[in-house]
Parts: structure tokens; sequence; C-alpha cells
């Protein structure tokens, strides 16, 4: 029996913000529903609501016709509704299994727990989604594909009636997204209501039947996916025609020095890494996942220690024991994880800009919070975050407002940043933000910034960097320009040993 999700005028504010004003649509089984938004729209506030995260201020769901009100996530779950978030909801310390069948470990007939039947049940599960996976590894230990396959398997395993995925695919290798939605398209066949939410517009026409367009809290329209286009999906998102992204891009033609070069970089992961940055270059790394693209990046950044090779800074070799070593030297790195590695989350947005100069604001024992004050205002209105306060917690923003008060942070004007590394940078961000990080990446390389542009994403690389190093297995296989670069010569060198 088909099953169906209605939202019925749901509003939800938060201090100087209207998150949600009087949404209201429906979701029924045996279809495909796409929420789709830029960030700060509202799809990820709508499904901590559904999933009983947070308390709605107006409005009610109906379930299959009947009202309920969720007091708290077991009671969502309890009542057939599954939501997966962006944020992954594990315990990195506990098996990959214990993670799957969290509150509901199987007992034997003495009452004891039943590792053996654990094991059994959890490797049923994943080998249902053909992958390599232990059920006894610790889920810390997986990369972060993984550990969201495992996010994606714990929600199947319960059996819901309600599945929402929020971007799940946003660390997927192909193979995954792919088994994904086989799953997803299962889902649907068995009468499931499935709310999919990504900002990648080819999924949506993949595996989609209709779509909910919301703008800054509020419906905008609904739409069958059949009788849609990219182009119309923007513009109701956006509220503007932003025509090609990339071809209005005003960029940078002129290259200074080498301002970095590295030879025969090696660490536990990478095996023989050599490439040069110029002073206003953008340099883009390609390549598939597990490629090491991450591992450069850390290297650079004094993360991950290196075992042979140099790095030469400006002519000179240099040796960063640390991260901090790094930014003094004027490195900085955004991180793929921006959550967990990039920001403090409970912080405001003003603690997360001046983080790596505070020292440097100090007036004997006190703070200079005037001059605090102007670097965070600063960020925020040269990136264009949304927010009514610098002293918001970064928790409470978007993911494209987070990754600008990272920008913010690196590019203020108490930094010496002369290298910038981003690292999947556009990861879980709307149309309309990304086109702005373009524009910001650009920017910055015409001020002399050298910018090393890590992504998964193969066109944005392909028509935003200047020459792009492509990576397999730890080690370089070629480097191209954007000029000779097409997907096919990219995804060749990707795959070759």
């Amino acid at each position: 029996m088909s099953k169906s999700l209605e939202f019925k005028g749901i509003g939800k504010s938060y201090p100087g913000v209207r998150a949600l004003d009087g949404i209201s649509f429906k979701a029924e089984g045996g279809k495909v529903l796409a929420l789709l938004g830029e960030n700060g729209a509202g799809k990820s506030t709508l499904l901590k609501i559904l999933s009983g995260d947070q308390k709605a201020d107006e409005g009610e769901i109906l379930l299959n016709g009947t009202k309920v009100d969720f007091p708290g996530p077991q009671a969502a779950i309890s009542a057939g509704i599954s939501v997966i978030y962006q944020e992954r909801q594990l315990i990195p310390t506990m098996s990959v299994m214990e993670n799957i069948f969290p509150g509901a470990l199987p007992k034997t007939k003495l009452g004891l727990f039943d590792k053996r039947r654990l094991y059994h049940d959890a490797k049923e599960i994943i080998d249902k989604f053909g992958l390599d996976i232990d059920p006894l590894d610790p889920v810390g230990r997986l990369n972060i594909a993984h550990q969201q396959m495992v996010e994606i398997m714990k929600a199947y395993r319960r059996n819901s009636d309600i599945i929402a995925f929020d971007e799940p695919t946003a660390p997927l290798t192909d193979k995954e997204i792919k088994i994904l939605f086989d799953l997803i398209l299962k889902l649907k066949d068995e009468g499931k209501a499935v709310i999919y939410v990504s900002h990648r517009l080819a999924e949506i026409f993949e595996v989609t039947d209709e779509i909910v367009v919301l703008k800054d809290g509020k419906f905008v329209k609904a739409l069958k996916t059949s009788e849609t286009t990219e182009p119309e999906l923007i513009k109701a998102m956006v509220g503007r025609d932003i025509g090609d992204t990339y071809s209005s891009l005003k960029r940078n033609d002129k290259f200074g020095d080498v301002v970095l070069e590295v030879n025969n970089l090696k660490t536990l992961v990478l095996k023989d890494v050599s490439f040069k940055l110029r002073k206003g270059e953008i340099l883009g790394f390609a390549g598939l996942v597990g490629a090491g693209r991450t591992e450069v990046a850390r290297a650079i950044f004094g993360a991950d220690a290196i075992t042979g090779g140099e790095i030469k800074l400006e002519g000179k070799k240099v040796t960063f024991r640390s991260p901090r070593e790094a930014i003094d030297a004027g490195i900085a790195l955004c991180p793929e994880d921006r959550k967990d590695e990039g920001l403090v989350m409970y912080r405001s947005i003003k603690d997360n800009v001046v983080m790596p100069v505070i020292d440097s604001l100090n007036k004997g024992v006190f703070v200079d919070r005037n001059e605090l004050t102007r670097l965070a205002d600063k960020a925020v209105e040269k990136y264009s975050i949304k927010t009514p306060t610098i002293e918001k917690k970064t928790a409470e923003l978007s993911g494209g407002n987070q990754q600008k008060v990272i920008l913010g942070r690196w590019t203020n004007d108490k930094m010496t940043t002369k290298i910038l590394i981003l690292d999947e940078p556009t990861k879980g961000i709307d149309v309309g933000t990304k086109a702005e990080i373009y524009q910001t990446v650009c920017d910055l390389a015409k001020q002399g910034h050298a910018v090393i542009f890590i992504s998964s994403e193969l066109t944005e690389v392909i028509n935003l960097a200047d020459n792009i190093v492509v990576m397999h297995h730890g080690h370089v296989t070629g480097t191209v320009s954007r000029q000779e670069a097409t997907e096919e010569k990219v995804l060749a060198l990707a795959m070759l040993d």
C-alpha cells in the first residue's frame, strides 16, 4: 500500500530569521519527490521538523492523512520516517554492524547480546549494497563515502515508509551512486514516499518524478520532472537567469613566478607527486575517489607527515611540522569536511573569521573587540554571507554561507595568505552560490593569490582551473591545460595506472 506525507502551512522562525513561511506540499508513495532550492531556502529545516529534531512554530504534518506530532527523532522513526542527513549520525568508535542496528541489537534466547547474528544480518545488508566493508570495522576508520553508505544502510534496515535523503551523493563514487539510485527505485516500487534533496540537477532529472522548489523559506512552485528543464529550475531557485556560469567569469590571465614547487612528494598514501603553482594561477586537481587529492592538500598544509620528496615555497625548501607553521608561511586550507575540520560549529561567525589572527588582536590582556568586529563585518559584506548578525553560530548557517565564512577567515586583511587550497569547496552548495564562489576564486587569483582547486565535479575543474593535475592511486598521471582539457581526456588519465 502506498504511503503519503503532507506538509500544511509549516512555519519556523529563529532570532532574526524566518526560516520557513507557510510551506505546503504533498509527497506521495510510489514517487520520488525532489526538494530543490538554494542554500538557506529552508530544505534542511523542513527535514529536521519531519525527523522530530525540531518543532514547527505553525502548521501540521499529515501521515497517510492523519495528523502526527513528533516530540523527538525516536517518535518519527517509530512512525516509519527516516531522514538521512548530510551530517552523518554515526558513532565512530563503534563497529559498522552496531551503527547499522542502533538500539536494535539482536539477543539470544537467554537475553544476551547475539554478536554472531548481528554480524550475519549486517553482512547481508552490506552484500545487498555490493560494498567491500567488514561489519566489524570501526566506522571512524572508513572513508567519508563508506560512512555515508553506512548511514543509508541504517535507514534501509528500518524499513521506513517515508525516506528523505539530504545531499546523499556528495561523497559517493559513481559506482556507489548507482547502488543508491537502484535502491531508491526499489523503494519507489515498494510504494514508499521518497524525498530527495540535491544540488546536482542531473541527479534530479535522473531519479525523481516531481519537484518542489523553495526560496527564502517560501514555496515557489511544484513541477513534474518530465515537464521542466534545467534553466527553468535554476530560474525558479535563484529568482533570475544566471546564464552560462563559466563563460561569464572574469578571469585572471597574467601569472607571476612559481610560488609553490612540489617535487617527488611521498606520504603514507602519496607515491610520487610533482607540480608547480604560479602566482595568480588556479591549479585544479582531478581524480577518482582515493586518488590522493586531499592527501596532497594535507601534506602541503602540514597536517600529514611527509616521508619523501620536497616542498619549495617561493624557491626555498620548507618543512611544516603543523598546520600552524603552514599558516604562518602564508598557506591556507579550506578542507573537504568543512563542518568537522574547517569550522568550530558552536562558535559565532565572528569567532571563526578571526580564529587564525586572534593573537594579533590582543592589546595587553585584552582583545581589540572593535578590530575583531571590523574583520567579521568585512567578511560578511565581502562574501555576501546571509546572516542577521556576526554573532550567529556557524552551525545555523547554510552550507554555502559556512563555506564563505572559511573564505572570509583566510582572506581577511590581517592574513598574509599566498596560497589558498580549496578542497571540494562547492560540495552541497546550490547553483547560485556556486556561481558566486567560482567568481570569488577568479577574483582571488586576480589579486595575486595562488589557488589549488580540488573537486570531484569534473565539469567545474575543467571550466575553472587554468591547468589541471590528474591523479590516480597516489601519483600524478598527467597535467592538462584548460584549453586542451575534455572530460574524456581527464577521465582517461584518472584511470591510468
